[in-house]
């Protein structure tokens, strides 16, 4: 990805994070594993306008894996950032892009936190609506200050 323009790159990250979320749902919803889900990466970007490079497809793959693996200690964070909604009755795309995004938070340091919160209200608003933003906007907030004192995060 190095050898193209930032904006190329940038693009590509922001599809490979609403590919991951896509992979994610199918596993949740459809109660699929998450390598069967990952393996049939080309049926999801099939209807796709345009396609994945190389490097996107690894992303949306190690994103939605790191997600899914993680997703006892992830929904225990969001438990606690989330005031009066347990995660459990949090619908299923509004967990998913919270999983996504306190994952890309703990296991992608290099992505600045605020591309990553951006990113997870704007698949939020896409797929689910303006409510639905700003309730992942508040938890994800929550997130990031209890992982910025943590030292988690330092920026």
């Amino acid at each position: 990805m190095s050898g193209r323009p930032a904006s190329a790159r940038w693009a590509q990250r922001k599809r490979a994070r609403e590919t991951a979320l896509k992979l994610l749902y199918r596993c949740e919803v459809g109660r699929l594993d998450i390598l069967e889900v990952v393996g049939a990466l080309d049926t999801v970007l099939a209807d796709e306008e345009s396609p994945l490079d190389d490097d996107g497809r690894e992303l949306a793959a190690s994103l939605a894996r790191g997600a899914w693996d993680a997703r006892g200690p992830l929904d225990l964070r969001i438990g606690e950032a989330s005031t009066n909604w347990r995660v459990e009755r949090m619908t299923a795309l509004d967990r998913q892009v919270l999983r996504l995004a306190t994952h890309e938070l703990l296991a992608h340091p290099e992505t600045p936190p605020n591309v990553v919160l951006d990113e997870a209200i704007e698949l939020s608003r896409a797929y689910s609506g303006e409510e639905a933003a700003r309730f992942v906007n508040g938890v994800l907030d929550g997130i990031l200050r209890r992982l910025r004192d943590e030292g988690r995060i330092v920026s």
